[in-house]
């Protein structure tokens, strides 16, 4: 007699287990704590074997009874569905050690070292929002070229091109460590390649006419806003550095006795060590600020916060205030200003290069980089130094020559 909704209802705990019988090996098992257990009873081979179907009421009778004729289907193909159940089991187990971002992170936690820090939670924050949620789930091996596209699409339509393209080679990075760890066959990201909009080349705004720069130089002398961020601006002009290497300097990598700056080679976006002489207009300004943030580990501290520099947007911001527009002048600026200005006065382009800290892309030449050519730039960061002072004091323009 086959089973009914409310026979199964009314079946109560018992002292022992026992068993309702619903026809072709399926059977509803009911134990003395109150559990109910569909139960398939097959044979392979000639063995008895027990197949777990779910539990009631959460696998009703119908569905109970369609699970019964899968499993049969299943049989009557050759395959025992108890072992057919545990493989799926274990290919959902390995597709979720092997996922998309669990291969990713693991690639991240490799490389992170390797990075600057704010690189690295760029790049960790680009997966995280735009690639995980959509992906990420995913085995690394099943992943395909149009569902990495549709992620990458999106990152389009907010129209951060360049984005999208950076995030498209963390893929193809990621893909090829899945390769290399045995856990992919090939780089999906690689069939990508012409699949997003071109990136169009953006230039930093900068300021180069020297007259023009001298009324720059006069306005950062002249803004009335916070001390701090007034000595990063007058700096920037004569050391060049990235914007984010400028923000985070700390005392402790300052020897005003030597008049010299060694960034270390963490905080580079190369990763290498930097050497930036110092100007004796530098050490002024540095000896003045020390008065101030010297017991600080950073030399530019946030207003907020003692312990973290100054905001990538605070220099930006006082720019702004003092009425340079984005197509006029960023904080990044000041390093194309001094670039361009260095190579019109016939300084060796070496010596620019070097100072600019551009990277030198063989790995053995770069552990020397930090002091090629360091006499010749000290002496030419001190004539840029002289030369800046110049324009601000005269504003002779175009005239205006490099002492020496």
């Amino acid at each position: 007699m086959k089973l009914s909704d409310s026979a199964i209802r009314s079946a109560k705990p018992k002292e022992k287990p026992y068993k309702l019988f619903d026809g072709g090996g399926l059977f509803l098992l009911v134990t003395p704590a109150g559990g109910t257990w569909w139960r398939l009873k097959y044979r392979v081979e000639g063995k008895e074997k027990l197949l777990s179907l779910g539990t009631y009421p959460e696998v009703g009778l119908k569905d109970a009874r369609r699970r019964r004729e899968e499993a049969r289907e299943q049989l009557a193909a050759g395959i025992d569905p108890s072992a057919q159940k545990k493989a799926v089991k274990a290919a959902i187990k390995t597709d979720a050690t092997n996922s998309f971002e669990v291969v990713a992170r693991e690639w991240y936690d490799k490389y992170k070292d390797s990075w600057v820090d704010h690189h690295g939670k760029k790049i960790l924050a680009r997966l995280e929002n735009d690639i995980f949620p959509l992906i990420g789930a995913k085995a690394v091996v099943a992943v395909t070229a149009p569902e990495l596209l549709e992620a990458l699409r999106r990152i389009e339509a907010r129209g951060a091109i360049d984005t999208a393209h950076r995030t498209l080679q963390n893929c193809g990075q990621i893909f090829r460590y899945a390769v290399a760890t045995g856990r992919a066959e090939r780089d999906t990201a690689a069939d990508l390649r012409d699949a997003l909009s071109p990136v169009r080349p953006t230039n930093f705004a900068s300021i180069t006419e020297p007259k023009t720069i001298g009324a720059l130089l006069r306005d950062i002398d002249a803004y009335p806003g916070n001390l701090i961020v007034c000595a990063a601006l007058r700096m920037a002009p004569y050391v060049f550095v990235r914007p984010g290497e400028l923000r985070r300097a700390e005392w402790s990598e300052f020897n005003l006795e030597s008049a010299e700056w060694r960034i270390p080679a963490a905080r580079m976006k190369m990763k290498e060590m930097h050497i930036v002489p110092l100007a004796r207009q530098v050490v002024a300004i540095l000896e003045d600020l020390q008065q101030y943030t010297g017991h600080s580990r950073y030399l530019f501290p946030s207003m907020r916060a003692n312990s973290a520099p100054i905001s990538d947007v605070t220099l930006l911001a006082a720019l702004r205030r003092m009425g340079y527009d984005k197509d006029t002048m960023t904080v990044h600026g000041f390093r194309s200003m001094a670039s361009t200005l260095l190579n019109e006065q016939g300084y060796n382009r070496d010596w620019i290069e070097r100072q600019l800290a551009h990277g030198e892309r063989n790995t053995v030449r770069a552990a020397y980089n930090y002091a090629q050519h360091l006499p010749e730039r000290r002496k030419m960061m001190t004539e840029w130094a002289d030369y800046l002072d110049g324009l601000r004091s005269h504003d002779r323009g175009r005239n205006t020559k490099f002492p020496g």
